[in-house]
């Protein structure tokens, strides 16, 4: 159960993704195989140029960079606002075939199109108004090739995901490099009115009884309006999936995914 993912790269300052500390814990808990990762390296194929959004620490980037299927010259950007989750990415190994942009997505251009633009991990639940996800959607847009592709995930508030995130059913051990055995666990508050989500991650360092902490906010937008959003920036969904695995999206799904096009 990848509970450290339950959202990250904020457009605003969050320890989560700005402590090295913190970050140090991220690949821990969320990296390695997964149905995402799979799916976007499928939608990546052949293209030549892709614009991984909120690319965190880059293991994504990497891997499509990486994946280029013989392709001389794939131009892979990688676009996040948290400088130390940025440090990690260009120390990956690999790093260096990703062009790596520390920015805010709502509102960075960087002067040139893709042939796919991605935004994985949640990402989009970071941004917690209509506006600052019409501004997003803007950017996915203005960065799309006339025959690029996109795709992100959200997930569905009909799921409550939320009440998973409880200190009981969250808690975890974690074998960290650095600090050894670590305990980990979870806290969550849902506002009814706004559908704001705000969630504490706890690491405590077993040996020294340190604790590292931060408190994070996401979203969980409906199905309806991020269709509104979507076809109010110029693109159009090609289909709905309600999970990575390719399965179409039904009010009871777990997740939101779009993948889309530019509208004719």
């Amino acid at each position: 159960m990848r509970i450290a993912c339950v959202g990250r790269r904020l457009p605003v300052r969050d320890a989560l993704y700005d402590d090295p500390a913190l970050v140090s814990f991220y690949d821990l808990e969320n990296g390695g195989p997964s149905p995402d990762r799979d799916c976007c390296l499928a939608l990546a194929g052949k293209a030549a140029s892709v614009l991984d959004l909120g690319c965190g620490t880059g293991e994504l980037a990497v891997m499509i960079a990486s994946a280029a299927d013989g392709r001389v010259g794939r131009a892979v950007f990688g676009v996040d606002p948290a400088g130390a989750m940025l440090d990690n990415a260009r120390s990956r190994p690999g790093g260096a075939g990703v062009t790596w942009v520390e920015a805010d997505a709502r509102t960075v251009r960087l002067g040139r199109t893709f042939d796919l633009v991605v935004l994985t991990g949640h990402a989009f639940q970071v941004f917690l108004t209509e506006q600052d996800r019409a501004a997003l959607l803007a950017t996915i847009a203005v960065h799309l090739s006339p025959a690029g592709r996109f795709v992100f995930d959200s997930r569905n508030p009909a799921a409550e995901e939320w009440r998973e995130w409880t200190p009981d059913r969250s808690h975890r051990l974690v074998a960290h490099p650095d600090f050894g055995a670590v305990e980990a666990w979870n806290d969550v508050e849902h506002d009814p009115v706004s559908g704001i989500v705000t969630y504490g991650t706890f690491y405590r360092i077993v040996e020294s009884g340190r604790l590292l902490s931060s408190r994070s906010r996401i979203a969980f937008p409906a199905r309806d309006e991020i269709a509104r959003l979507i076809a109010a920036a110029a693109l159009a969904v090609e289909t709905w999936l309600g999970d990575w695995n390719g399965t179409p999206f039904t009010p009871a799904s777990p997740e939101i995914i779009p993948l889309g096009r530019r509208a004719l």
